[in-house]
Parts: C-alpha cells; sequence; structure tokens
C-alpha cells in the first residue's frame, strides 16, 4: 500500500446481529471508522409499529447501550460512526446516545450528526396529489391502491448527508433509511475528498459497502464454499475495508479472530442481492459488478480493484411497508415409523376439518421440515423411512376470525390424529399481522430538498 489508508470496520449486518462485534471491532484493533447497518425492509414497519405505540421508540434500542459500552473506546481512539439505527425515530435514537455520553462524563467530547428525510409518511397524500403515484415497481399498481393500509414510506437515502455530517466534525452519524453501501462509502469520500461525479470512485465505494454491509457473511459466516474448514466462528472476526485513494481497497479482519477472508468468502457476498451484475443501482451511483477484480493477498487479506461505475439514476427507491392480513403458522413432529405419512394424513385431516368448518384463506401451506422444506420440489423423492418429520402448516387470510379457528384445530391432531406425535410443548400458534412490502420509485427531486443535516452536542 501506499499513501493514505483508511480503516472501515463492518460491526452489525443487521438488527439482531452480534451484539460483541461491534466492541471487539473497536478494541481488537486499529481502525478508522465504525459502520453498523440495522434497517431491512420490513423492519421499518416493525419501528413505526412501536413508535405508533411509543412516540419515544422506532428505532434499534439496542444501539444505545452498545454505544454505552464504546463511546470512551470512540472518543479516546478518535473512531467515527456511521449508523442507520436511527429507523423511523433517528432524533429519538441521537438523543438517547447524548443521554448515554452525558452520563459517562463525555459533556463537550462528542457531537453527533443527524440525517432525516427519508421517512416520507406524513407527505405521502401530498406527494400523490402532485402526481407521484408511486406504483409497485413488480405489479405497476399505483400506491392509492392501499393507501389507507401503510404503516411505513421510507426513501433510500445516499451518501450526501452523511459527508456532509462528517464534515462538519460529527463522530457519530445516526440516519434513517440510507443505503446499507451508503455507511461505508460516505467515510470513503469524506477522507479523499472524491468528487461526487467520479463514478468509478462511487462504484468502488459502494462494492466496499456491500462486502461488509452483512457483517461476518464475508469473513467466514454462512460460508458455501468449504465451510467445515472455517475456524474460531465462537469468535468470528468482523471485516474490515482498508481503502486507498485510488479506488481499490483490501478487505481484511482482526488478528487473532475466527472464520476467514478468502476470495471464496468476499465473491460470496458480492452476489449476494446483486440482482443486475452490471447495474447495480444506489442513490449514489451504478456498479458494474462484472468489472471487479479479486486477488488473494495474503491470509485474511484479499484485494479489491478494477470496479467502474456509471452515473447515477433520476430516481430514488421508495420501501413501502403495508398491512396484509393476518396469518398463523402451527407445528407437530411425528416420530418413526411411517413418519412422513403420519405428518401427509395430519395435513389432509387438518384440511377436511377447516373445510368443514367453512372457513375461507387466501392460502394454507404445508411444508415437512426433514423431506422438503428447505428446497421444496427440489429435494426429489421423500424418504419414507425418515426418523421424524415435522409438519408445519401455515395460512394466509385478511378474516382474523378464520386464522384464530385455525389456531384452534391444531391441538386435536395430538389425540385425534396420527400416532407418535410430539412437538406442541409450545401451545396454540399465535395470530399475526401480515407486513407486506410495496417496492417504488420517487423522481429524487421530490425527496433530496427534504433531507436535513443537524449537528448534537453532548
Amino acid at each position: 500500500m501506499t499513501g493514505k489508508v483508511v480503516r472501515i470496520a463492518g460491526g452489525q449486518g443487521f438488527w439482531g446481529d452480534w451484539l460483541e462485534a461491534p466492541v471487539r471491532q473497536v478494541r481488537g484493533g486499529p481502525i478508522d471508522y465504525l459502520m453498523m447497518d440495522y434497517l431491512a425492509e420490513v423492519t421499518m414497519s416493525i419501528m413505526q409499529k412501536q413508535r405508533s405505540r411509543n412516540p419515544r421508540a422506532g428505532y434499534a434500542r439496542d444501539f444505545v447501550p452498545l454505544m454505552e459500552r464504546i463511546l470512551p473506546d470512540i472518543v479516546a481512539k478518535g473512531i467515527r460512526v456511521t449508523s442507520n439505527a436511527g429507523g423511523v425515530n433517528p432524533r429519538g435514537c441521537a438523543e438517547a446516545v447524548l443521554e448515554s455520553a452525558r452520563a459517562l462524563g463525555l459533556a463537550g467530547k462528542l457531537k453527533i450528526g443527524l440525517v432525516t428525510g427519508d421517512d416520507l409518511l406524513p407527505d405521502l397524500d401530498e406527494l400523490i396529489a402532485a402526481g407521484h403515484d408511486l406504483r409497485d415497481m413488480e405489479t405497476g399498481r399505483p400506491l392509492s391502491d392501499i393507501r389507507d393500509r401503510v404503516l411505513s414510506a421510507n426513501a433510500y437515502l445516499g451518501m450526501a448527508s452523511m459527508v456532509e455530517a462528517l464534515d462538519r466534525g460529527a463522530q457519530v452519524v445516526i440516519t434513517g433509511r440510507v443505503t446499507d453501501t451508503g455507511l461505508t462509502l460516505a467515510p470513503m469520500f469524506h477522507e479523499f475528498g472524491w468528487d461526487p461525479d467520479d463514478w468509478d470512485k462511487v462504484a468502488a465505494g459502494t462494492v466496499a459497502g456491500h462486502i461488509i454491509e452483512c457483517g461476518a457473511q464475508s469473513s467466514g459466516g454462512n460460508l458455501l464454499k468449504d465451510w467445515r474448514s472455517v475456524k474460531g466462528l465462537a469468535n468470528p472476526g468482523f471485516p474490515i475495508v482498508e481503502a486507498e485513494a485510488d479506488g481499490s481497497f483490501v478487505i481484511t479482519k482482526h488478528p487473532g479472530t475466527g472464520g476467514v477472508v478468502s476470495v471464496p468468502s468476499v465473491t460470496e457476498q458480492l452476489v449476494y442481492e446483486m440482482g443486475d451484475p452490471e447495474a447495480y443501482i444506489t442513490p449514489d451511483g451504478v456498479a458494474d459488478f462484472t468489472t471487479i477484480r479479486l486477488a488473494q493477498a495474503g491470509k485474511n487479506r484479499v484485494r479489491v480493484s478494477g470496479i467502474r461505475g456509471g452515473p447515477k439514476t433520476a430516481m430514488l427507491k421508495v420501501s413501502i411497508a403495508y398491512f396484509y392480513g393476518y396469518k398463523a403458522v402451527g407445528t407437530l413432529v411425528y416420530g418413526w415409523p411411517d413418519a412422513y405419512d403420519k405428518a401427509k394424513a395430519a395435513d389432509a385431516i387438518l384440511r377436511q376439518r377447516l373445510k368443514d368448518l367453512g372457513l375461507q384463506f387466501e392460502q394454507i401451506l404445508t411444508e415437512y421440515v426433514g423431506v422438503d422444506a428447505t428446497h421444496g420440489r427440489l429435494a426429489g423423492p421423500a424418504n419414507p423411512e425418515a426418523p421424524e418429520v415435522q409438519l408445519r402448516v401455515g395460512v394466509r387470510s385478511t378474516d382474523k376470525a378464520a386464522v384464530e379457528r385455525f389456531t384452534r384445530e391444531i391441538a386435536p391432531l395430538v389425540l385425534t390424529g396420527p400416532p407418535s406425535v410430539t412437538g406442541f410443548a409450545g401451545g396454540r400458534p399465535q395470530v399475526e399481522e401480515i407486513v407486506a412490502y410495496w417496492p417504488a420509485l420517487i423522481d429524487r427531486t421530490a425527496v433530496e430538498p427534504g433531507v436535513r443535516v443537524e449537528i448534537l452536542e453532548a
């Protein structure tokens, strides 16, 4: 390596990821930035429902006690943090972190950059009236068809607001729905002063962000190739980007940690949620994944180079969640002999009873775990001598009463169906609300003027 190197560590791949990872990234070796990604499409709707019950909620609550653990290290070492843990309430999240900082005696020592403007829910009616149909990208239906059931609507923001916050001295940047890749891209643009219209640099930072956005999935976790050879996953090393000014970078991890950083581990993460390999679209630009060059550059070091990109599009993606109906899932386990036949017979009995009751469902889905649940019809002939089979039946309906009645029809199979049944100790299945996903596009000019950056001080 020559010249300046910026080390950006991935600390969380999703809301619920390993809580020790960010702590070990901060304390396990030198880093300049800690990137923590918390959001997925359904996460936003969950957070919106939480906020509807409690105005102070709506963000990744475990982010705050985590920050309490590492804030002293962050301040002492000059590490900066980028995170979308703010969810649908980034201000509430930022204020909670500030409160923790003051309690730790860090008043006057911490600046938080707050990014808002991605939440379109309060403005949906105005946007629709202005001609933004927000059509479902898969069906073409306008959002007006389900407007009364919308739970959340968030535009995917890019790096610009985070770069501004870093430029203004923020040590911790908290956002709502910014792209996963933007959390890594922003530090690179801030540090190297790249032109935001340098599309190859945008693509390079985007690929770096994509590689580490899922945490240890690029450093040995969930690895398909030679998975038995991956050692030390009780203490997995999360990935670190060592970025250089020319746009190339190395993926590595802290010494002494488990897992592996290899061309296969990085490759498997690259193809995750990739879509069109020649046009990986983000709010900041378009990356051509076919130009990526990977090379093993030492133990647990993979060099990434050659990345080319293209201009950003005129549109931003909007992630919309809406209420769809109700579901419930029940399970029973049948033991040998004839486990599979018993499970099939129980399913037939259950379906007949539901039919006799006159219950209507949009879908009844049966899986035989141990036979076909993972690969479905790709599984091939079922093993009739399977030692045990879990019967898993789920129903979906807009009629809550029908779903509730289904939950009462599982238990009777224990004494009124095939023999050798177990696995009902958990009790009656729970009725759950279904949150459906509605992806849409919107002209970026309708969103970006509303994005705001504030600097809050402890």
